[in-house]
């Protein structure tokens, strides 16, 4: 969930008093927000030892949905309402003294639909800004890019002083060489082509280069003389570039998804209306589409929704009848009146700053924030069920018990892991068919969704080498492989492992975890020759880059078949199938040394011996009743 670093002397002014710390959580806990950190102590350390500090902040964790939780304005503006010592505020466009058509216009270009072809904007007159709020306002943008932007794949936002721009804006699109402006930072200009080599090294823009490098063609803004305001969604221009000073704020917004470009603009230009001479009110801009149809930027109106008490009640377990219900909604900052065709109705006014609102249910959800959680009755469910472990995770449970029992120790290691580790340092080759890959990994320990246990294990041995020997790791858990034949493109399969670690290599050992499993699941062991045996396993000589040579087996099993007449021509088939090679027996795993490259990579310098093998085929079917 999103952070916001809110400063603490400020945010008491704006509450109207000050709270302690235990007072402010509790306070956030009940209205569904969590202070993640009070820094007031690390403050007064810094200052005690002389060294500079920071005001003290609190660091508040805010749903992912809530943008309009994003700021210190939107936090404190909530709690009040909450707190009932205001009332919703009223979002409302200022047209200018000529209406409509004295309106700032801008026109969006056939030509965008190649790259970002949605854009809206808004304007703020008569702000005045003071250096905390200002920092907030810079701080709000970056937590939208962060968040609903997608790091600015979505939406992109830019913000300029508008007197020192003239409309009417055009948004275009052109060849990278035709751009030439002076962006925020620089002394000089430079085309949009060379913009993207210079900014390669500024890690702050670097990570958003790839959205339009590829582009025949990029995105740019440009006010009535040919100025540029900004290349979304890379770097606002200098020209325009706000300051403490700036008085009229000129915001425009990019994207390639609209109901984002909506959520944002709206976000955007109602949390800092504060600010304007007239409070809460932006604002609008007419936008001329390519199709030359027009819409007014940004759309505040409220949406309507209806609430019925019933449905609070049976979802809540209270007793409220509608207008309870309506001014429980107005401290979450909802506009609630009673229906006059229904005593049970409560008709709701969304505002523009509330896009999480989508359902009833999200509506009770306020009701209950409002009520109190801790408020709502305790009472026994009105329907019993009986619940049964899944078939594969009591066969996990099995395997878990017995190894534990057996002295070794389990291991919970991460389910994503790096491609080499997954691979190459298991002297595995990957075929592109078998590991999940994650689109954009945040680093390189995390690359692909994990096909096996062994690297997990190895690397817990690596960590806790220090150790008095032997060192016994197990653990039961699943792996990921893709599976064309799934909607959803992959599957999971439990696995079972063990490493055994010590000076010498154990492939005993870990051959009698596997006996000792295969007892509890009433599994025989059978010859590999032996075609008549109805059921059990055995194990075979393999070659296997990831084990010593000559020191690796494989692990078959073979499923019960039905009994009946014709046991003797399955106990036939199977003769013959043997006979040729090509016995219809499952391969459910491996054991046996590790490579001594193996364990060279994973930085263990004693011999290891391994196990794994899955536990799919062993599971039993649930009861029917209970399926």
């Amino acid at each position: 969930m999103p952070t916001v670093a809110c400063d603490k002397e400020d945010l008491w002014r704006r509450l109207g008093r000050e709270y302690s710390s235990e007072e402010f959580d509790r306070l956030l806990f009940e209205f569904g927000l969590e202070l993640d950190e009070d820094t007031t102590e690390e403050v007064e350390e810094l200052k005690k030892k002389g060294l500079p500090a920071e005001r003290p902040q609190l660091k508040i964790e805010v749903p992912a949905n809530r943008y309009d939780l994003l700021c210190i304005e939107g936090i404190a503006r909530a709690l009040r309402v909450f707190l009932e010592l205001d009332k919703p505020p009223q979002y409302k466009l200022a047209y200018p003294a000529g209406g409509e058509d004295a309106l700032l216009t801008a026109t969006i270009e056939p030509e965008t639909a190649k790259i970002r072809p949605y854009f809206a904007c808004a304007v703020l007159r008569n702000v005045k800004f003071t250096q905390q709020s200002y920092d907030s306002f810079i701080d709000l943008q970056d937590k939208l890019h962060q968040n609903i932007c997608r790091r600015r794949q979505f939406v992109a936002i830019g913000t300029h002083d508008l007197d020192t721009i003239q409309g009417p804006f055009r948004y275009r699109a052109l060849s990278p060489k035709e751009i030439k402006f002076k962006p925020l930072g620089k002394t000089q200009e430079y085309t949009a082509e060379e913009l993207m080599t210079i900014y390669e090294s500024e890690k702050h823009l670097a990570r958003y280069l790839h959205i339009i490098r590829d582009s025949p063609v990029y995105p740019i803004i440009y006010d009535k003389n040919d100025v540029v305001l900004s290349m979304p969604p890379i770097i606002n221009s200098e020209h325009s570039k706000i300051t403490l000073n700036t008085r009229n704020i000129f915001i425009d917004v990019t994207a390639t998804d609209e109901t984002k470009l909506n959520i944002v603009t709206n976000i955007i230009a109602t949390m800092f209306s504060e600010y304007c001479a007239e409070p809460f009110t932006i604002e609008p801009v007419k936008v001329i589409r390519p199709d030359g149809t027009t819409k007014i930027s940004p759309d505040l109106s409220y949406r309507p929704a209806t609430a019925h008490a019933p449905y609070v009640n049976s979802c809540t377990g209270l007793q409220l009848d509608a207008p309870h219900v309506a001014k429980l909604l107005e401290r979450m900052t909802l506009t609630a009146t009673v229906s006059p065709n229904d005593s049970d109705e409560v008709l709701v006014q969304i505002p523009p700053t509330r896009p999480d609102i989508l359902h009833e249910c999200d509506i009770m959800e306020d009701a209950a924030i409002a009520y109190g959680f801790n408020n709502l009755p305790d009472t026994f469910p009105t329907t019993s069920t009986v619940a049964q472990p899944l078939a594969i995770s009591k066969l996990s449970d099995i395997v878990r018990l017995e190894w534990g029992l057996s002295g070794w120790v389990e291991a919970l290691p991460l389910i994503l892991c790096s491609h080499e580790e997954n691979f190459e340092w298991l002297n595995r080759k990957d075929d592109g068919k078998t590991a999940v890959r994650i689109a954009n990994p945040k680093t390189l320990e995390f690359q692909v969704v994990r096909t096996s246990l062994l690297q997990g294990l190895l690397k817990t041995i690596r960590e806790n080498r220090s150790h008095p020997l032997p060192i016994r790791v197990f653990e039961s858990a699943d792996v990921v492989v893709k599976d064309p034949a799934l909607e959803r493109q992959a599957r999971n399969v439990r696995h079972a492992a063990a490493v055994w670690c010590n000076k010498t290599a154990g492939f005993e050992v870990v051959h009698g975890m596997l006996d000792r499993i295969m007892l509890m699941l009433e599994v025989p062991r059978i010859a590999s020759d032996d075609a008549k045996a109805p059921t059990g396993y055995y194990i075979k000589e393999r070659d296997d880059p990831t084990f010593f040579p000559g020191r690796a087996a494989t692990i078959y099993y073979r499923p019960p078949k039905s009994t009946g007449a014709s046991s003797g021509l399955t106990a036939l088939k199977r003769t013959l199938k043997a006979a040729l090679n090509n016995p219809d027996d499952l391969e459910v795993g491996m054991l046996g040394i590790l490579h001594p490259s193996v364990l060279e990579k994973f930085e263990i310098s004693y011999p290891c011996s391994a196990v794994e093998f899955t536990l799919e085929p062993f599971k039993k079917e649930l009861q029917t009743k209970w399926t």
